[in-house]
């Protein structure tokens, strides 16, 4: 439940461009500061982006081969694609959620984190950047660093009565900046030459 440390991590696939080798090597180090945490992670095993693994292989089975030996895997568990509303159900409940990518398209999860008002511990990479600004609406980290991770998912669930505003601020900025109908789809439509009652520019 909320009550409980539950770290989070969401991408449609567990691989290397949403920063999944890094999240990984986090893990032994945010298990070791925080015993009671449980980490949840929603994805599937295929390949979105880059170059597909040879037949059999998956980057979530390198990784736990790579760090597995360092992880009490009775506190993670490895939920695969999930329904829409089990997906809004795991951002509830979220202590700390976890959003790495290269410097990439935005995935909607975290703007879908932010509306529920998680907290989010990001990386420090474009275009994260133009959405979450360090200490204000979310916490930035190298996304290189798993160290850096883990030490802010400590912070985290260490203070997590004290960080009320910080998701606040992150629901606000999605929908304030984001929300479909009040602000992307009249941006679209004045992109395209429509009108509000969907007559086109001359």
């Amino acid at each position: 439940t909320a009550k409980d440390e539950v770290v989070t991590y969401i991408a449609r696939n567990l691989e290397p461009y949403r920063g999944f080798h890094i999240f990984m090597r986090a893990l032994p180090e945010i298990q070791r500061r925080r015993p009671r945490a449980h980490v949840l992670i929603v994805g599937d095993t295929g390949v979105s982006y880059g170059t597909p693994l040879p037949k059999g292989e998956t980057y979530k089975k390198q990784y736990l081969d790579e760090v597995g030996k360092d992880l009490d895997m009775s506190r993670i568990h490895f939920l695969g694609q999930v329904p829409y509303a089990t997906l809004l159900r795991i951002y509830q409940i979220s202590s700390a959620h976890v959003y790495l990518t290269y410097p990439f398209v935005l995935s909607w999860s975290l703007l879908e984190a932010m509306a529920a008002g998680c907290t989010v511990i990001a990386s420090r990479t474009p275009p994260v950047e133009e959405v979450i600004t360090d200490g204000k609406n979310g916490l930035l980290v190298d996304f290189f660093s798993p160290d850096e991770i883990a030490t802010r998912v400590d912070e985290v669930l260490s203070r997590s009565r004290d960080t009320a505003k910080l998701r606040e601020r992150a629901r606000k900025t999605v929908v304030e900046g984001y929300d479909l109908r009040r602000v992307c789809l009249p941006r679209h439509l004045e992109l395209l030459g429509i009108d509000k009652n969907g007559t086109a520019d001359k």
